[in-house]
């Protein structure tokens, strides 16, 4: 059996998610997947399943009744690999803006440099987005800088969504006590992360915006992960860190 489990939300992903599935198939290294679909109505989940012939043992999905936020789909897939044998967890867009080239270099980082979390990162080496507006970009990249003032963390991209995990350290925060669902999901793993000492290492990676399917970004994630951090990080002062004992 595979060690290594590729979590992969979906919501509307027709036009994407054969191509990045067959992609992430075709790496000379052996990754399962597990798609975790919040009920598209575009028939993603049908699409997924079409393939399931076609990688026995390999490709799995998940289907959730209704769309709940990236952070419960990522949990629901962290809780799903946990119950399996897999060593190393990663998360990825579904939309192509994460090269599945790249899974291999997070791998490595984990595997070889000892990394216990490796983050795929658009601005640990200047700014590495492409096809985003300026607005946006300075948007996402003062938002990693704000993040890192709060919380203190030595991380440059805060909000990075292509990240893998060792076993461990999803052993070790308590998934259960996870607050929030967009972007600040992501900024909250890395802190309880950075709070129980894991090794964090910074991978730097090219982000490529999508070009097929709609964004899925709106005003109260942007919101959530601002007050969120100061919430965060408040709580952590008073010992509120919600860890499980491993």
């Amino acid at each position: 059996m595979s060690k290594a489990l590729v979590v992969i939300p979906t919501y509307n992903e027709i036009e994407n998610i054969e191509r990045l599935l067959r992609n992430v198939f075709s790496l000379r290294m052996d990754f399962h997947i597990l798609v975790v679909d919040d009920n598209s109505p575009d028939g993603t989940a049908q699409a997924v399943a079409s393939l399931f012939a076609e990688y026995p043992e390999h490709l799995f999905m998940l289907k959730r009744e209704k769309k709940s936020g990236l952070g419960t789909a990522y949990i629901a897939g962290f809780k799903w690999a946990l119950q399996r044998d897999y060593e190393y967890i990663f998360e990825m867009d579904a939309d192509f803006s994460h090269n599945p080239n790249d899974l291999i270099r997070l791998y490595n980082a984990c595997r070889k440099n000892g990394a216990d979390v490796a983050i795929g990162s658009r601005y640990v080496k200047g700014v590495n987005v492409v096809n985003w507006p300026m607005s946006r970009v300075l948007l996402s990249w003062g938002a990693s800088k704000y993040v890192r003032f709060i919380t203190g963390m030595d991380i440059y991209d805060t909000t990075a969504g292509f990240v893998c995990y060792r076993r461990k350290v999803l052993e070790k925060i308590n998934l259960n006590k996870i607050q929030f669902v967009g972007y600040a999901f992501q900024i909250e793993m890395k802190f309880k992360a950075y709070l129980a000492k894991f090794k964090i290492e910074e991978v730097p990676v090219i982000f490529t915006d999508r070009t097929r399917g709609e964004s899925k970004m709106d005003t109260r994630i942007i919101s959530e992960a601002i007050f969120g951090v100061i919430k965060m990080k408040f709580n952590s002062l008073f010992g509120n860190t919600n860890f499980n004992e491993i």
